[in-house]
């Protein structure tokens, strides 16, 4: 009995053991990887939990031998959302086998759900030597699928420095890189970090060749922080080209803490292009003070929707309105009895705004038309009107420099003329 009751509590606190050792880290980022799903996950820039509370963040779970078994997408806002570079989920859950490695992939509420590979689970095969050596992708039945670029399993082997990597869809058919970049058999180097410094397009013989676009390679520069900082692309013979996009090669720009602020490319003569500022999660830019010009305007527009009716201006109404207008008032069902919300349409408005009124008597002969603008916030408005008929609260939107009526909720001033509540 003392026997069994020690093995008992040996299992019981080797189980709780293991429960509490597993390892926690978390990271700003995840380490940028545009180059295939072989590249290993990674955190870059740590953070200690108390940082992470007040911060974009993942969290990477770690087992006992140090292999990643739970990540925890708590980054906000400026995730690229890229089929190789990005998670698209909440969280991925990582079991391991021997010679496998499986990936599912939830939501906040624990539901299956597909990453922005857009399927439901991965499964990494490894051989004997530990070799990553094919990717296959499933269903949430468990049946073969293809991703979102037609891809439905990966497959690596080691060719000297290079691996070598072959995609294939469900009827086994060799696949490009992506559906926008054309590259068949590729080499992938990778430097002492295990970063991809070279992606290179190969023939049959495995020599490197241009694609149809004349690009042959792509090759990646990391700073010490993981960021990836400079990318590039060349003929066979490595030297800098064009890309089907118009430019050589870019070089991006990071905050203190791994945020990338921006962007500039460059053309084969090392002359810079172009180049724009990347939104941040950090720095928010709050809108300053709306213009005089941009207040005249948002009145002239939501007055001009009730001008247009009574004074027959189709045109004014076709141009106050937004073509995805969702005017909504409260609308009663004969058949069911019930109050519903009725929607009107753009096109019917600017039919009313040619007949409704054209008897000069569904207005005053001085309509009283009171207008409040509530808000302004940089491209959006909130405006309330009263009018002899109707109370009235416009969402205004601008694009494209114009002012237009986009949403348009209504209901009648006489409010005796709805059921008592």
């Amino acid at each position: 009995m003392k026997f069994l009751k020690l093995f008992l509590f040996l299992i019981v606190t080797s189980s709780l053991y293991a429960q509490t050792d597993n390892s926690i880290q978390y990271f700003r980022h995840l380490r940028y990887n545009h180059v295939s799903p072989y590249i290993d996950l990674a955190g870059t820039y740590p953070i200690d939990s108390k940082t992470a509370e007040s911060t974009s963040h993942y969290i990477f779970k770690y087992d006992n031998s140090g292999e990643i078994i739970e990540i925890v997408n708590n980054h906000y806002h400026t995730e690229r959302q890229h089929p190789l570079a990005s998670l698209g989920v909440y969280k991925v859950i990582i079991s391991y086998s021997e010679g496998q490695e499986v990936r599912l992939f939830f939501d906040k509420n624990g539901k299956r759900i597909t990453n922005d590979r857009e399927v439901y689970k991965e499964v990494y095969h490894y051989n004997k030597k530990g070799f990553k050596s094919e990717l296959r992708f499933f269903d949430a039945d468990n049946k073969p699928m293809e991703s979102n670029w037609g891809i439905a399993k990966y497959n690596w082997n080691k060719n000297k420095k290079l691996i070598i990597e072959r995609r294939f869809n469900l009827n086994n058919e060799a696949v490009p890189l992506s559906p926008y970049f054309n590259f068949g058999t590729t080499g992938i180097l990778l430097d002492k970090k295990g970063y991809p410094k070279a992606h290179y397009n190969l023939d049959d013989n495995l020599k490197v060749i241009a694609n149809d676009k004349g690009t042959a390679s792509y090759q990646d520069i990391y700073d010490d922080n993981g960021n990836h900082q400079t990318y590039s692309y060349h003929d066979a013979n490595d030297v800098l080209v064009t890309n089907q996009w118009g430019f050589a090669y870019g070089i991006k720009k990071y905050d203190a803490i791994g945020n990338q602020i921006g962007l500039d490319q460059f053309d084969t003569s090392k002359e810079r292009i172009r180049g724009r500022n990347v939104p941040s999660n950090v720095t928010i830019e709050m809108a300053t003070i709306t213009s005089q010009k941009d207040s005249t305007e948002i009145k002239r527009i939501a007055l001009g929707y009730l001008i247009a009716l009574q004074d027959l201006k189709p045109e004014l109404m076709n141009e106050v309105l937004n073509d995805s207008l969702n005017k909504i008032t409260v609308g009663w069902d004969r058949t069911s009895k019930k109050e519903f919300a009725k929607a009107t349409t753009k096109a019917q408005m600017i039919e009313f705004a040619t007949s409704w009124n054209k008897s000069n008597t569904k207005f005053p002969t001085k309509p009283s038309n009171q207008i409040t603008v509530l808000d302004i916030y940089n491209r959006i408005a909130n405006v309330k009107l009263v009018s002899d008929n109707w109370v009235e609260y416009l969402h205004l939107i601008k694009l494209d420099g114009n002012w237009s009526v986009i949403n348009l909720i209504w209901q009648y001033k006489d409010v005796n003329r709805y059921p008592k509540e």
